[in-house]
């Protein structure tokens, strides 16, 4: 039996909401390692977390979602290395359908789909921000060697050789990561599957639509440049040759 880690990156969370989620998960998954990275938290929030049952990493200020998950599989020591969104879109027993095929061996990395036709949704999200995240997919999708449907769900899991083969290959520190982990997964010829889930719309989202798609347009030709050269594309050295390349997450978290 495979060891898990779970780790719910969390910026101005809904306390009660994210105590009872931490709750589901623990009950349902028993994972070995329940661990929340913060970011800008107080110490009552600190508190109510560790009295969930769950480790706490308290950042002073606000890093983003791929920061904060980043930081957060480096803490962990598991065999199999998890993450779900804090506001509970994705309910435990979707996420333990997500970690099944990386804990059975047949997966390096499980990717949860609410754009898979077999997917449940909830509460579905308004019109242009389903407009938008269709478009970003189908894009997505002919930019890159993974074939998805959805690529930004906030529910993945990886074993953690497949971690290391990834991690310095991460640099995006915002909601951008998801793609760019899937991205570099492709590249490095990990298996990815998709996994269809349960999943809820959840209110008081503090993304905007706009700024969001122009960002994940940028995050997205980044990860097409940063794959290809992994695959030793000759055009992309060439690229990057004149560029400065900032550090990878996992250098910038230390």
């Amino acid at each position: 039996m495979r060891s898990v880690g779970i780790v719910v990156p969390a910026y101005d969370p809904d306390v009660e909401v994210l105590v009872a989620y931490l709750d589901s998960l623990r009950e349902s998954l028993q994972p070995e390692r329940l661990h929340v990275e913060l970011d800008a938290g107080d110490a009552a929030t600190v508190a109510a977390i560790r009295d969930a049952g769950a480790t706490v990493n308290d950042a002073a200020e606000r890093r983003g979602k791929g920061a904060a998950v980043t930081a957060g599989f480096e803490e962990l020591a598991t065999d199999v290395l998890a993450f779900v969104d804090a506001d509970g879109a994705t309910p435990a027993a979707s996420l333990a359908k997500v970690l099944a095929p990386v804990e059975d061996g047949d997966a390096d990395l499980a990717v949860g789909s609410r754009r898979h036709p077999n997917a449940d949704v909830a509460g579905h999200q308004t019109f242009a921000r389903r407009f938008l995240g269709d478009g970003f997919a189908w894009l997505a999708r002919r930019l890159l060697d993974v074939d998805l449907y959805d690529y930004q769900c906030g529910a993945k899991a990886v074993t953690s050789e497949g971690w290391e083969r990834v991690r310095d290959h991460l640099y995006e520190p915002g909601f951008a990561w998801d793609v760019e982990l899937v991205a570099m997964a492709g590249a490095l010829d990990l298996r990815v599957r998709e996994v269809p889930i349960e999943w809820e719309d959840q209110p008081g989202s503090t993304v905007s639509p706009v700024e969001t798609s122009v960002a994940l347009f940028r995050a997205l030709l980044a990860s097409r440049h940063r794959s290809k050269l992994l695959r030793n594309s000759q055009l992309h050295e060439a690229i990057a040759a004149r560029r400065d390349e900032q550090a990878a997450l996992v250098e910038r978290n230390r």
